[in-house]
């Protein structure tokens, strides 16, 4: 089963459905995918494709849903990378040495927002309920990169982070770089106060009122796909090479883990709060060897 859904695509396989860009989808070496809170085992609050530990949850369902997930969509369990996400801009070079941790191996850092490698094999892991998830693929020097970027991450330009280290670690040319912005809560949803508003518009080198529509009372709604989309051009990555999934999770919130101010699970990528609740998980992986 596959259909559109915003600039995405929503494939189900094995009875777990999960998200794609279509773009990505295209290339052979790159497998990805952003999870959805349906086809696990998980139950009640966390019903039911829960893909984070330590927020009520059994350790066991947790585990049980992550080798679904990696069986209905092509991922090596054994190769998982998770992140530590806490609203900074860390950026960790990981490979098959690091597999597992996070996963059926304890963190070893406390700050790790965003993750790269240009390993086959190896499957990064970020968590999320409305933050936004940034995928990177350097077509030229196979390398991957997914970040987690909340609002701090996004006036903190993660985006930026990402193509930076990849250009220190692996010699990358923003003009190679394919970015996506993947589901998080929209403009449609998002309501921010002053503190917020006067972040996003310290950004000046990326015209920021244009990401921002005026409410009554000091409010305004924020556009974290577009800030981030213009973090990630100004960064040198070319405006045709980025691709908006255009995938609100509060808008689809029976589809997607998104913040209520209650229990919930999480689709693939934490953004680290401890108010947010349980969210799914987003992968990002090269599933074949690289020439």
């Amino acid at each position: 089963m596959s259909q559109s859904l915003g600039c995405m695509q929503l494939n189900e396989k094995n009875h777990v459905p999960f998200l794609t860009f279509p773009r990505l989808d295209e290339l052979p070496y790159i497998t990805h995918a952003f999870s959805t809170r349906k086809g696990g085992v998980s139950q009640q609050e966390f019903s039911s494709m829960n893909l984070n530990f330590n927020r009520g949850d059994s350790d066991a369902n947790v585990l049980k849903n992550y080798h679904l997930f990696c069986d209905a969509v092509g991922f090596d369990f054994h190769k998982l990378v998770a992140s530590a996400q806490d609203h900074h801009t860390v950026v960790r070079r990981v490979t098959s040495k690091e597999a597992g941790i996070g996963i059926w191996r304890p963190k070893d850092m406390q700050s790790v927002d965003g993750l790269i490698t240009n390993e086959p094999g190896v499957v990064l892991v970020t968590y999320y309920a409305d933050c936004v998830p940034l995928y990177f693929v350097d077509t030229a020097k196979k390398a991957i990169g997914l970040a987690h970027a909340g609002w701090r991450g996004t006036v903190a330009e993660m985006g930026a982070r990402m193509v930076e280290a990849m250009q220190t670690e692996f010699g990358s040319n923003p003009n190679d770089i394919l970015a996506a912005i993947g589901p998080s809560i929209g403009q449609c949803c998002y309501e921010v106060d002053a503190p917020v508003y006067e972040k996003v518009m310290a950004l000046t080198e990326i015209a920021p009122d244009e990401c921002l529509q005026p409410k009554e009372e000091g409010k305004y709604m924020l556009d974290l796909w577009e800030v981030n989309r213009r973090v990630i051009m100004h960064a040198g990555v070319p405006d045709e090479n980025i691709m908006v999934g255009r995938v609100c999770t509060c808008c689809h919130s029976t589809l997607l883990f998104s913040h209520d101010g209650s229990k919930t699970g999480r689709n693939g990528g934490n953004d680290g709060a401890e108010s947010i609740k349980i969210k799914s998980s987003l992968f990002n992986q090269y599933n074949k060897a690289v020439d």
